[in-house]
């Protein structure tokens, strides 16, 4: 191989080295799927061609991106101020109009069938990371006909549960839910503690009769389902690369300007004096007596879930790649003067 051409070879691999290792946005993804949310179902459905009147529409009103980008309906810069940030309204689709198909008020969203008492709950994660869940329900009276507010959630999440186990791929955690009856939903708050970011949920349940109309079940999306829409979802699945800085959850959803009618943030309390937490605001890093972690089932192990690069890879990264670069710049000037000579 000439001067030349191994000078050319090794500034590509330079620039190869430069895009691939320099990209270590940390961006998580996932979505609840048991009780299944109304971004899953509608994705269990097909984006193309749902089943369900409430998925038409919410497909219709945002196009079928949002439902292939099923688990990106976040705030890249949340950072606990899920109240602050989030309108009423506009719960569902965490402010971002391009989920804007899922605030749509209807009392016929596909349901899952929740009983009050213990329950396990699932939340796929694809690309996970540590961080605590906050899930709130309805209040006894709640009009799925009418657009969701924060003032329609109990004022305190029912479970709470920091850096769950995983099984599966999915997030495993328990709680007790609370007595209810008829139609309600379940609202998820996933607040990363290694980056700002957070994701959320509208799960439509029912308990009992359904007291808003007949509606379909909800069914979560499967491993097959998921596997066959990466190549349409925009988002990254199971890790991080430049596909997520571009297009994936770090620019899905800026957080909006808080409203004038956002309440101040308290100030800190002390140690040892935890504060009651408004409806929206991130738990604190101590579960909720009400969750526990999931347990294995025999056999089955369950890890911690954590991935992601630290803050010294980017410059780890640029030095491997300026090395190449240097090497193929001598290379090249030395091909280069072997031409003139000769």
């Amino acid at each position: 191989m000439t001067s030349r051409r191994t000078a050319a070879v090794l500034t590509a691999s330079a620039a190869v080295a430069l895009a691939g290792l320099t990209a270590v946005p940390a961006h998580a993804h996932g979505s609840m799927t048991d009780p299944v949310s109304r971004v899953a179902a509608c994705y269990a459905e097909g984006p193309e061609s749902p089943s369900s009147a409430a998925c038409k529409a919410a497909v219709a009103a945002s196009g079928t991106q949002a439902f292939y980008d099923w688990n990106a309906v976040n705030i890249a810069n949340a950072a606990g101020q899920h109240r602050q940030l989030i309108p009423d309204g506009k719960l569902c689709s965490a402010g971002n109009d391009k989920y804007r198909g899922l605030d749509l008020a209807r009392a016929d969203w596909p349901a899952s069938k929740l009983a009050s008492g213990k329950h396990t709950f699932r939340y796929k994660g694809t690309a996970p990371h540590k961080g605590s869940f906050a899930l709130y329900v309805t209040k006894d009276g709640y009009d799925p006909s009418k657009p969701l507010k924060w003032s329609d959630l109990e004022a305190q999440p029912f479970v709470t549960v920091t850096d769950p186990g995983m099984q599966n791929g999915d997030y495993v955690f328990q709680g007790t839910v609370p007595k209810k009856s008829g139609r309600h939903l379940i609202y998820s708050v996933w607040q990363r503690s290694d980056s700002p970011e957070a994701f959320y949920t509208c799960s439509d349940v029912v308990f009992g009769a359904d007291n808003g109309g007949a509606a379909p079940s909800a069914s979560a999306p499967s491993d097959g389902q998921i596997e066959d829409g990466k190549d349409e979802s925009s988002v990254e699945h199971g890790g991080h690369g430049d596909h997520d800085a571009s297009t994936g959850a770090g620019s899905t959803a800026p957080a909006p300007a808080p409203t004038s009618k956002a309440p101040a943030e308290k100030p800190a309390k002390p140690a040892g004096q935890p504060a009651a937490k408004p409806a929206g605001e991130t738990p604190a890093a101590t579960p909720d007596a009400t969750a526990s972690h999931a347990p294995a089932a025999a056999g089955e192990p369950v890890e911690l879930a954590e991935t992601g690069g630290n803050a010294g890879t980017p410059y780890i990264a640029l030095g491997a790649a300026g090395v190449l670069a240097v090497g193929a710049a001598v290379l090249f000037g030395a091909g280069r003067r072997r031409t003139r000579r000769g």
